[in-house]
């Protein structure tokens, strides 16, 4: 385990023990701050009056907004099975070296404030989307607030669990299938505002050294954060420029670099090695990756709306997704589930049930235990 990931798991200890220490040994309220164990929670019924309100101005538009989402869970519910199950056979295939899932843990595995932006649009779009069509279904609601898992931050509506089960059916899939329909209509949107808004105003100025192979030729040469501008005086603005002049060189072959690091421009002499894929071409090892800059400067603020965007769609887009996932708690198995007791006979229901839940669980292992093998290295 890399020290790293040491410190960042024992500054999130230590903060979890002071916040336990502080505020964990109250009870359980409809309104306050609540800690438990590395779960602290925030409820409020301020917030209600206004999701009342957005639910009463068109109940009608709701309720068909509920419909497609109704459509979409199941939809994607198969959609996601798929993939999971594929890429658990991949797993298998490849002796755990694929991991089909990626964790989602914002300064390790994703950017640190990009991806707690992003988590918190998610949580926010997604409950709130809950909310409103539970009460446009007229639905009580409990109260609202906010929510901090380990790292994560979050938010949530909490309906009246007993009158959601006395509802129809089509009501209670209504409210679980809007989560997901708010989070994908979330990331649309995110991609509406890259393409036309933010794209149109970037250009490409290099290759971002994302990572560095530790048993590759640039290891202890470049850098990760270097941006490689030219070589062999050839200017390299785009993965093309890279890919056409690495496609020219040769093992053993010395490539002059030029490359910004740390706002500076420096030469750097790399002999290249055999490519693992074809011996007859040259190769660095390094993970690229386009670099940007603004057109109209400021590209402290043009870049750091278009990282926030990206990471909103990705994320929008995979949890949303993924909670559609036929595991209960995950809306997709909260929405099958209830299929299968409306139109299943209760001693045929229930086993049903426990068999989807275990393959749930097996598909979600296969993917999820090379991501965690992967990240204590």
């Amino acid at each position: 385990m890399n020290t790293t990931l040491i410190a960042v798991i024992a500054g999130i200890a230590a903060f979890w023990v002071i916040l336990y220490a502080l505020f964990g040994r109250r009870e359980e309220r409809e309104e306050g701050l609540t800690v438990d164990l590395f779960i602290a929670m925030w409820r409020t019924k301020r917030l209600l009056g206004f999701i009342d309100g957005l639910a009463r101005r068109s109940r009608r538009f709701w309720k068909v907004y509920a419909d497609v989402g109704i459509a979409l869970g199941f939809m994607g519910m198969v959609y996601v099975f798929y993939a999971l199950l594929r890429t658990a056979l991949q797993t298998i295939q490849t002796g755990g070296e694929q991991a089909g899932v990626q964790l989602v843990i914002p300064g390790i595995t994703i950017p640190l404030w990009y991806g707690l932006i992003a988590l918190a649009v998610v949580m926010v779009v997604h409950e709130l989307s809950h909310g409103i069509v539970a009460r446009a279904e007229n639905l009580p609601l409990k109260s609202v607030g906010l929510v901090l898992l380990a790292v994560i931050p979050g938010a949530f509506v909490e309906p009246d669990e007993e009158e959601l089960e006395r509802a129809s059916l089509r009501t209670r899939l209504r409210v679980y299938g809007a989560g997901s329909l708010a989070n994908v209509t979330t990331a649309f949107l995110a991609v509406l505002i890259l393409n036309f808004a933010i794209s149109p105003v970037l250009q490409p100025s290099g290759i971002l050294v994302s990572g560095v192979l530790d048993d590759g030729p640039a290891y202890g040469v470049l850098q990760k954060g270097d941006v490689i501008v030219a070589m062999d005086g050839v200017q390299i603005r785009d993965m093309e420029n890279f890919i056409n002049f690495m496609n020219g060189t040769k093992p053993g072959q010395t490539v002059t670099l030029t490359v910004l690091r740390g706002g500076q421009e420096i030469n750097l002499q790399l002999r290249l090695g055999a490519h693992p894929d074809n011996p007859e071409k040259g190769y660095i090892g390094i993970y690229p990756a386009q670099n940007v800059v603004s057109k109209v400067g400021a590209d402290w603020l043009v870049l750091s709306l278009f990282f926030t965007f990206y990471w909103i769609y990705v994320l929008n887009i995979g949890i949303g997704l993924m909670n559609l996932f036929p595991l209960v708690p995950l809306d997709g198995g909260r929405m099958l589930d209830d299929v299968f007791k409306r139109y299943l006979p209760e001693n045929v229901a229930k086993p049903v049930r426990y068999f989807t839940i275990g393959v749930g669980l097996f598909l979600l292992a296969l993917n999820i235990l090379p991501a965690l093998r992967n990240l204590i290295g």
